[in-house]
């Protein structure tokens, strides 16, 4: 196939979660004669040095255009995505657009290319935490209404997707491209020095993540969490990789995060050999329930709801919530050595990816 003829493909990423699910896709299609792969970086989520070292640690090019439209409120950030990506289709003609996960950059960039009727595909599609006073629900359920390809990760999510109406036809069990790239860069993880330089040992010690504005926007739920994360800490260090939005609200809230051992947010590869070294992980992420799944890391999420019920039917996920005593009663379970026995989900084998540009290629 001559070069002309290749699918042109806009990969949109603008968290990054979303990047380590576009790396696998893209390095498929590059070793493919069928598609000419282009990634756009909205900028949604960004710091110039923690952008270099990401795209660094998962092997990615510098994104050929970046739009830098930085934080802003849902409905302004949404807005100005639309109108800088839309500029972007036009000049590119694209044959396909593709989105990954739940972010406002997802539900930008699938609304813009659907109107200007060029295909969409959604990588996660369907997932479903079927609660809409989460941005990210309300991002996934409308990404997937003007989708034309949806791969999913699980069965579950197929059958969100069908209950919605979407016809079979349209609805792809690929597997999680999540674990691609977590498969692909855990040997090379090994070589990170993160826990030498932390002065930590294997299994000495707890990973806390924490960002969702549900959690850290309200105060209420925030010094609830915080009180259980002092007194989890009298029983094992908690390692945590500040997102910074999350700093700026515990020092506006006043409330004090002394039992917490801070540390500036990690690359990829640093944060996966610290989570895999880890006793568990407390997190509100959706990517890292899936992640601990396959490592088989016990995983505590602060969360009374998640889209990814295959972690904890399956995985090693315990749904805690966000109160106090719920949360220490969970990581006093694990530590009393009371955990599960994770299986790895059907495909998520490292090969998603290989499966959706296989998919895109027989379309």
């Amino acid at each position: 196939m001559r070069k002309r003829d290749r699918k042109k493909v806009i990969l949109v990423g603008g968290a990054r979660p979303n990047f380590m699910k576009i790396a696998p896709i893209y390095r498929r299609m590059k070793e493919s004669p069928d598609f000419r792969p282009l990634i756009v970086h909205t900028g949604q989520h960004y710091d110039r040095n923690m952008s270099q070292f990401f795209f660094r640690d998962l092997g990615l090019p510098r994104p050929d255009v970046y739009l830098g439209v930085g934080s802003a409120s849902q409905a302004a950030q949404t807005a100005r995505i639309m109108v800088e990506f839309e500029k972007v289709c036009l000049k590119a003609r694209p044959d396909l657009v593709l989105v990954v996960g739940d972010v406002n950059s997802t539900l930008a960039c699938s609304i813009v290319a659907s109107k200007l009727l060029i295909p969409v595909a959604h990588v996660e599609a369907g997932l479903r935490s079927r609660d809409r006073t989460m941005p990210e629900e309300i991002n996934r359920i409308v990404t997937d209404s003007v989708s034309d390809y949806l791969f999913t990760t699980c069965r579950d999510a197929d059958e969100n997707l069908l209950k919605e109406g979407v016809p079979a036809a349209r609805i792809f069990f690929v597997g999680n491209v999540m674990i691609d790239t977590l498969l692909g860069f855990r040997e090379k993880a090994k070589r990170s020095k993160v826990l030498k330089r932390l002065n930590l040992k294997k299994g000495g010690y707890s990973v806390l993540t924490l960002h969702r504005p549900s959690n850290v926007d309200d105060s209420k739920t925030l010094r609830g969490i915080m009180k259980a994360l002092k007194k989890i800490s009298g029983k094992i260090p908690i390692v945590f990789p500040a997102h910074p939005r999350t700093e700026k609200m515990l020092r506006g809230y006043g409330i004090a995060g002394d039992a917490l051992n801070y540390i500036k947010p990690l690359g990829y590869l640093d944060f996966l050999f610290l989570m895999m070294n880890s006793r568990f992980v407390l997190t509100d992420s959706g990517g890292i329930q899936e992640e601990t799944t396959v490592l088989k890391i016990p995983c505590v999420t602060l969360r009374k709801n998640t889209e990814r019920p295959i972690t904890v039917t399956e995985g090693t996920n315990i749904l805690a919530g966000v109160g106090e005593r719920k949360i220490v009663a969970a990581v006093e379970k694990i530590l009393s050595g009371d955990v599960k026995t994770p299986r790895r989900p059907k495909y998520w084998d490292g090969e998603a990816s290989g499966r959706i540009v296989r998919c895109l290629a027989g379309i």
